[in-house]
This record gives C-alpha cells, structure tokens and sequence, in this order.
C-alpha cells in the first residue's frame, strides 16, 4: 500500500461553485497508485465540496440560485454575524454540504462519471483563498 498528499489552493471571487477537476485529475495521473481512494478534504468553515454535473452549467447556477433561497443572508434567524450578513448563512450551507469527498481511483484516475465533476462551493460573497487537502491510498 501507498499513500501520497497534496494541498493546492483556490481562489475564489465569491460566492459560486469553482470546478477543481482538472487539478484534481492531473495530480492523481502523476501519482504512482494506479488504483486506491481518494479522499478530498476543504478546512475551512464557509466552503464545501461538490461532486456534480459538469456538462451545462445551467445546474450549477440552479444550485446557486436554490441555496440562496433556502439560506438568505441578513436572515434574522442568526445571531451569528461577526464577519458580516453572510457569515452565518455561510456555516449553513456549509453544514448542508460537504466538507469531503471520497472518490475510488482506478487507472490512474478519479472514477468519475461521464458528466460529473468535481467543485468548491465557495459560501462566502467575498474572495477567500481556499486550500484543498487530497489524499491518495492504494497500489
């Protein structure tokens, strides 16, 4: 059994889904584990991982536009709001989400399906540089 790690960050320019495929992907084909699991993990709070469509990007909008709903900042529910109005609507939608992805490998790739991909949700409405942690098991 191998292992191997990598952390790559993202910046983002608010609140929005940001595909990550390509870098996930490239850095898996360079390892040498043809067939294992990869776990992705994001520290952070206010951002989330998404495994999801990646062939119109009608979904992703859909998505945003729905989380805004049931989530609204300012919403006078939350006490929480010491870095503004969509601090704590951002903990939400993280909570609702997920903050890791396990994804089997084979062949030397993530086996996703043919229209799937893999994202960060960033939760925030400002830019945030995001890290991304990859751990990558197997032979």
């Amino acid at each position: 059994m191998k292992q191997e790690r990598f952390k790559f960050s993202v910046s983002t320019q608010g609140r929005g889904i940001y595909c990550v495929t390509r870098e996930v992907c490239s850095w898996v084909r360079e390892q040498d584990i043809r067939s294992g699991l990869l776990t992705l993990f994001i520290p952070h709070t206010s951002a989330s991982l998404l495994i999801q469509e990646n062939a119109d990007p009608d979904v992703l909008d859909d998505l945003n536009r729905f989380f805004n709903r049931l989530v609204p900042d300012g919403d006078s529910l939350f006490q929480h709001q010491a870095e503004g109005p969509d601090d704590m609507p951002a903990h939400v939608r993280s909570a609702l989400t997920q903050t890791q992805l396990s994804i089997p490998v084979q062949d030397n790739k993530p086996s996703l399906g043919i229209w799937q991909g893999i994202y960060l949700f960033e939760h925030r409405t400002h830019a945030h540089k995001r890290e991304i942690i990859l751990h990558l098991i197997g032979e």
